[in-house]
């Protein structure tokens, strides 16, 4: 009878299964690495348009916030108050550059997401931009009243305090839907690369880029509701002598920001059925079965 005595294995033995288990890790390694390359290029993408939509959305939440340059261009309306004609007038006033400096005020007002910014029409440009605030609204019935020189008074149809008050409503709805789409990018961002790992996790981190899509979508909706109905609203008043106009910049940076978002949604829509992720490939799924082949060891022959 033959006795089979078990092989003992020497350090040469050992040495040479970590050198073959090191090297199939890295051929693993590799396959996964060109398997999901276009997954990756993708993500990548992704990312990059969350970035541009947060740069977007920054220079829309600081707009108006001090006189530098892009910031002093970006409001959502200006109110210029240089032809303003008053009601009444105190005696003695001197003439100035302009009636609204005669009277005490300023040229213009310009309002941001925090704050407005007030100066003139000539070299000294904006001359004083207020503190930025949560829960700010610029009140312009408000602020000429209390600007006004004593003794001077202009007159503000009732229609236009109605109209105010509507829009301070919408006004904090577009800040907190910006500012809370400005937070879910940045955690978007983040979280987006596990999307390689399974296109199960495109389901989650989709929902999550939806919604950050639809507050910033609705934000920038009514971010230009409020500043075409607030020009609608004083310029038909042509007894008050004041003009407004929209911040197509600031309108710009936010439909910018809206339409980055979306495109990043779309793409993490589409990553759910479309491009090969870590997990189709160790599942044998979308390319993933030629790896198992290599990967698993050829069957001993039989005697």
């Amino acid at each position: 009878m033959a006795i089979f005595r078990k092989r003992h294995r020497t350090p040469n033995d050992i040495e040479n299964e970590k050198e073959n288990g090191s090297l199939e890790n890295a051929d693993t390694k590799a396959r996964l690495k060109r398997g999901t390359r276009t997954r990756r290029i993708t993500l990548g993408v992704v990312i990059f348009f969350y970035l541009l939509a947060i740069i977007f959305l920054i220079l829309a939440e600081i707009g108006s916030t001090s006189d530098k340059p892009v910031l002093r261009d970006t409001y959502i309306f200006k109110l210029d108050l240089g032809n303003i004609l008053p009601q009444s007038a105190p005696s003695g006033l001197t003439l100035q550059n302009s009636v609204a400096r005669t009277l005490g005020l300023h040229d213009f007002y310009q309002v941001g997401l925090w704050n407005f910014c007030e100066g003139y029409n000539d070299d000294h440009g904006i001359t004083k931009c207020s503190k930025p605030h949560f829960a700010f609204w610029f009140n312009p019935v408000k602020i000429i009243l209390s600007e006004l020189l004593s003794g001077a008074s202009i007159a503000l149809p009732s229609e236009v305090n109605d109209i105010l008050n509507i829009l301070r409503i919408a006004f904090h709805i577009m800040f907190g839907f910006f500012f809370g789409g400005l937070i879910l990018d940045g955690i978007l961002m983040v979280i987006t690369p596990i999307v390689i790992y399974s296109r199960w996790w495109s389901l989650p981190v989709g929902l999550l880029s939806g919604l950050s899509t639809l507050v910033i979508v609705v934000g920038a909706i009514l971010g230009t509701v409020i500043a075409y109905v607030f020009r609608a609203a004083l310029n038909s008043q042509p007894d008050l002598g004041v003009e407004a106009s929209i911040g197509t910049q600031m309108l710009a940076f936010q439909w910018t920001a809206a339409g980055f978002n979306l495109l990043a949604f779309i793409i993490h829509a589409g990553l759910g059925c479309c491009c090969t992720s870590r997990r189709d490939l160790r599942t044998g799924r979308k390319g993933g079965r030629a790896m198992q082949d290599a990967a698993s060891p050829a069957s001993p022959a039989s005697s």
